[in-house]
C-alpha cells in the first residue's frame, strides 16, 4: 500500500506540471491573467495561438499518458478491491488530472483536466479514444462551445465504459475512472455552464461548419 500512495503522489506532482504554466514561463506570460483565465489548451490557443496550443496539449495529453502507465508499472501492491494493476492505473490516472486542476507548483490554479484525462484514457480504453473524439468534435461543430463539447464528451466516456462492462474484464475500475472523471469535468467547467445558461458563453465561430453549410444552403 505504500508504494501505491507514493505512485499516487507523484502521479500528482506529474499532473502539476502544467503545460501552459511551463511554457508561459518560457514566453514570460501568464495566460491565467488573460482571456478566460484559464491554464488550459482552449485559453492557450485563444490568446498565444496555435503554437503554444498545441505545446500545451501535447505536455498535459503526455502527463496523463505517463503517470498511468506507470500506475501500471508499479504492480499488484493493494488490498482488494485495487488489487489489479489497471485499478491502481486508474488511481494514478485521475490523481494526474487532480493535479492538472489544482497543481501544487502554481498555487493550485491550474486548467479544467480534459487533455489529462484524455492522456489517461489512451491507456486505459484506447479503443475509446477515437470515439470520444468523434463526439467532441460533432458537438463542437455543431455549437461552437468547446466546453460543451468536453462535458457532453466526458458524459459519454461514462456511458461508454459503463455499456462495455459485460465485456471487458477490468470494466469496474474502468467505468468508476469514467465516471469520476465526468463528474471532475461538469464541475471545472461548472463557470461554462453557468455562461451557457446566461447566453454569455465564448462561441469559437471558425467552428461552426455545421451553421455555415446550413446557412449556405
Amino acid at each position: 500500500m505504500p508504494v501505491l500512495i507514493g505512485a499516487i503522489v507523484l502521479a500528482y506532482l506529474l499532473g502539476s506540471l502544467s503545460g501552459s504554466l511551463l511554457i508561459g514561463r518560457a514566453r514570460g506570460v501568464d495566460i491565467r491573467g488573460q482571456g478566460s483565465g484559464n491554464a488550459g489548451g482552449t485559453n492557450a490557443f485563444r490568446t498565444q495561438g496555435w503554437r503554444f496550443a498545441l505545446g500545451v496539449v501535447m505536455i498535459d495529453v503526455g502527463k496523463g499518458f505517463v503517470a498511468t502507465w506507470l500506475g501500471l508499472c508499479v504492480g499488484v501492491v493493494a488490498p482488494p478491491p485495487l488489487d489489479s494493476a489497471y485499478a491502481q492505473a486508474a488511481l494514478c490516472g485521475f490523481a494526474t488530472v487532480v493535479g492538472h486542476c489544482w497543481p501544487v507548483f502554481f498555487g493550485f490554479r491550474g486548467g479544467k483536466g480534459a487533455a489529462t484525462a484524455a492522456g489517461a484514457v489512451i491507456v486505459l480504453a484506447p479503443a475509446l479514444i477515437l470515439p470520444l473524439l468523434a463526439v467532441w468534435a460533432l458537438v463542437l461543430i455543431a455549437t461552437g462551445y468547446v466546453g460543451l463539447s468536453t462535458i457532453i464528451a466526458a458524459g459519454a466516456f461514462a456511458l461508454l465504459a459503463a455499456t462495455i462492462s459485460g465485456a471487458f474484464a477490468n470494466a469496474a475500475p474502468l467505468t468508476a475512472f469514467a465516471v469520476a472523471i465526468a463528474l471532475l469535468i461538469v464541475f471545472t467547467h461548472r463557470s461554462n455552464i453557468v455562461r451557457l445558461a446566461r447566453g454569455e458563453e465564448y462561441r469559437f465561430e471558425k467552428a461552426l461548419l455545421l451553421h455555415r453549410l446550413l446557412r449556405r444552403n
